[in-house]
């Protein structure tokens, strides 16, 4: 079966060929921290006997086979196990691309020796060299657990090697990548920094000890592994509005074939194709980075609809580390079949990452959608992705984001418990009992005793909903998750927030006029929340409660909202009575925090488990409390506390909540190269530059008046350019 598909024609001079194929490969991306050793181990005897590893002069497995492409443009005519789909960023064009792409943050590798050889074939590229600056093994083993690769010209002489002949090459540079061994014995890559402070030197990174031994031709490219199965997307012009009516004044289609096609198409009124269409048109006026795809059946009748703005693009760098589908529409049978993309900004306020019109909700729907969606973020994935229980979208997600860690929001599992018992004789007791079962487990053995004690007390082991609910009890219940991360949206108080994003604008009978009207004016809406949000965090100081200094420590660098739930914590610090050292293990030291359960004396009293590591001051407690809301919690804090740190440690203060991080909503959408002949990608190149400098220059009233004046000066020198030619 081959579908044709339309996309959105934003640069009107670009003719790509209909039988182009762009082949992508989708991304991974995972944000653990990482234990690290740091040392600059130049000397590779000594790094042999420290780390199992040679330092300078690595030479991993054979370089054997010819460098494979992570990007391809190829011109043959590919298949897919899916209908032929338009996928497409308008505003690049086709560019040349290196045969390496730059180090991403989530790459993985089979290997460390193929992560190793895949950022030397791309230093080798660029031109300098690397070398390993530290590694680190599992104790009691030599089995290499991490390492840092960076760039030869990092750090500088030592004293003992001042006086040396040997000429200087070390400059400081910070450019490295660090890897970290994850599940499954891959290597992923945990952080990279691509900047460097010096030129690059083709010819004497070619001698250099990590490139000596390779050779042009047979030196073997390594493309880090990534979610899905590299994809062939087909390049269209085709018409939109003809394509999408259920039918023309020339169909003869009878009454059954009508029905039975309508089943595989998009639920349109009359009129309805025009205003996706004038929509579209309308907004890349303005929006020349908006995108948007058409998937469209063998009878070319619209099936299915995906768009998304730039601003929600460029939002995605920042906020798409979890991901929420808003089904609501679908599940409460709307005339809109809308899905929504949404994630969570530094206030803790939902954000639009896309939408779609779908005309069904099948597996082969869903793979459509998410790979739509996926090839417009550039095939990064999110960590993780909250959805409801549908079964066709947890198989698309599972073929898609096969590394993502998939799981049910649980606020709405919650619910739909609470639902399917409301006629229950004890139904608030169970309500009590359930939420003290499904929150308060801290430990996997603890959750299953108690649900199994709550099935029994209740008789409700016949209850088919509950049933197949525990069968899928990894996917929602929290003790099963503790290694993903959930921003906060694990909480039931995000329900309204991210939920139902459109919730109070739209009804089951909204119209596709109006919701588009609607569309734009909830997002006019979200954007001021959040500068007004972003102005009173940054010029209101917040109101202090205890006298702990990490309090005063993030009231300087959390947004307000993010602040006060961390507030909370700080508070929440006196009720952890006693703390007791329980295991040691070199460095890492496991405690025992007591807590008092509520302010009486004789409450309960529940343990804590703790470890912390002297040496990283990385500190995890078992509620995970980090890793659902994104702030450490107070049985942390309490440890962090007894081993006399004065401040949080740096990588508990995340970026995506911080007031004074600068966010720019232009997609950075990769290369600076520009096609010097064509004028569709001056535009593109332009347009993201100058977006970028009025993105700056609404800070504040300063900045205001420096991009004001920098344009002005701009301007003067572009027309002093055109007075020559005349």
């Amino acid at each position: 079966m081959t579908d044709d598909t339309t996309f959105s024609p934003t640069d009107h001079a670009l003719s790509p060929c209909p039988n182009l194929d762009i082949t992508i490969e989708e991304g991974s991306q995972n944000s653990d921290q990482l234990l690290e050793h740091d040392g600059d181990l130049e000397n590779d005897h000594e790094t042999e006997q420290l780390f199992e590893i040679d330092g300078d002069d690595h030479e991993g497995n054979d370089l054997e086979n010819e460098c494979e492409q992570l990007f391809e443009i190829e011109g043959n005519d590919l298949e897919t196990d899916r209908d032929d789909t338009t996928i497409v960023d308008f505003q690049n064009g086709i560019s040349e691309r290196k045969d390496y792409p730059p180090p991403i943050v989530g790459m993985e590798f089979e290997s460390y020796d193929d992560a190793y050889n895949y950022y030397n074939c791309y230093a080798r590229e660029l031109g300098f060299a690397i070398r390993v600056k530290s590694s680190w093994t599992k104790r009691n083993s030599k089995e290499k657990r991490g390492a840092v690769l960076c760039c030869n010209c990092e750090g500088f002489k030592m004293i003992k090697e001042a006086n040396s002949r040997r000429k200087e090459t070390r400059t400081g540079c910070l450019a490295m990548i660090r890897l970290r061994l994850v599940e499954s014995n891959r290597w992923r890559v945990d952080e990279v920094k691509l900047e460097h402070n010096h030129s690059f030197d083709p010819e004497r990174a070619q001698n250099s000890k990590s490139h000596k031994k390779m050779v042009i031709g047979d030196k073997r490219k390594l493309e880090p592994t990534v979610d899905v199965e590299v994809r062939t997307i087909k390049l269209y012009r085709t018409p939109v509005v003809d394509a999408m009516g259920y039918g023309s004044s020339n169909s003869n289609e009878g009454e059954a074939n009508n029905h039975f096609d309508r089943s595989r198409r998009l639920k349109l009124k009359n009129g309805d194709a025009q205003v996706i269409y004038d929509y579209f048109c309308r907004v890349q006026l303005t929006d020349p980075n908006f995108f948007y795809v058409m998937d469209l059946n063998d009878e070319g009748h619209l099936r299915n609809v995906f768009w998304i703005d730039s601003r929600s693009r460029a939002a995605y760098g920042y906020f798409g580390d979890v991901v929420a589908l808003d089904t609501t529409c679908l599940s409460n049978n709307y005339d809109i079949p809308v899905l929504a993309f949404v994630g969570v900004n530094h206030h803790g306020q939902s954000v639009l990452l896309g939408c779609g019109l779908l005309a069904d909700e099948t597996l082969e729907t869903y793979i459509w959608l998410f790979r739509a969606w996926l090839t417009c973020m550039s095939g990064r994935p999110p960590q993780t992705i909250l959805t409801n229980q549908c079964r066709a979208m947890q198989s698309a997600i599972a073929e898609v984001f096969p590394r993502a860690h998939h799981r049910f929001w649980l606020p709405l599992v919650m619910q739909s418990i609470l639902d399917s018992l409301s006629e229950f004789q004890e139904y608030d007791a169970f309500q009590t009992v359930l939420r003290r079962t499904v929150y308060d487990s801290i430990k996997v053995e603890e959750f299953e005793m108690a649900w199994e004690d709550m099935i029994q007390r209740f008789g409700a082991r016949e209850h088919e909903w509950l049933r197949i609910l525990y069968e899928d009890r990894e996917r929602w219940v929290p003790v099963y998750s503790k290694d993903a991360s959930f921003a906060g949206m694990s909480n039931s108080e995000m329900v309204g927030t991210v939920s139902a994003f459109f919730d109070g604008y739209m009804h089951q009978q909204t119209s596709l006029k109006e919701f588009f009207h609607m569309y734009e004016i909830v997002l006019q809406k979200k954007h001021q929340k959040e500068a007004l949000d972003d102005l009173e965090s940054r010029d209101s100081s917040d109101i202090l409660k205890t006298s702990c200094y990490y309090e005063l420590q993030l009231s300087k660098l959390y947004t307000k909202e993010i602040f006060r739930k961390f507030q909370d914590e700080v508070v929440m610090m006196s009720s952890c009575f006693n703390i007791t050292q329980a295991h040691t293990n070199g460095p890492v030291v496991t405690y025992m925090v007591k807590e008092r359960d509520g302010e009486e004396i004789l409450r309960d009293v529940r343990n804590f488990e703790v470890m912390y590591d002297k040496a990283t001051a990385e500190v995890r407690c078992i509620c995970s409390c980090f890793n659902f809301k994104g702030y450490l919690c107070r049985h942390a804090l309490c440890v962090l506390t007894y081993n006399g740190l004065e401040e949080i440690p740096f990588q508990y203060i995340l970026s995506r909540w911080r007031k004074d991080f600068k966010r720019l909503y232009v997609p950075d959408l990769g290369s600076n190269n520009v096609d010097i002949t064509n004028p569709v990608q001056w535009f593109d190149h332009l347009y993201r530059r100058a977006m970028q400098v009025v993105e700056e220059g609404m800070i504040s009233q300063d900045h205001y008046m420096v991009a004001w004046q920098a344009f002005k000066e701009s301007l003067n020198k572009v027309r002093l350019v055109a007075e020559k030619h005349m």
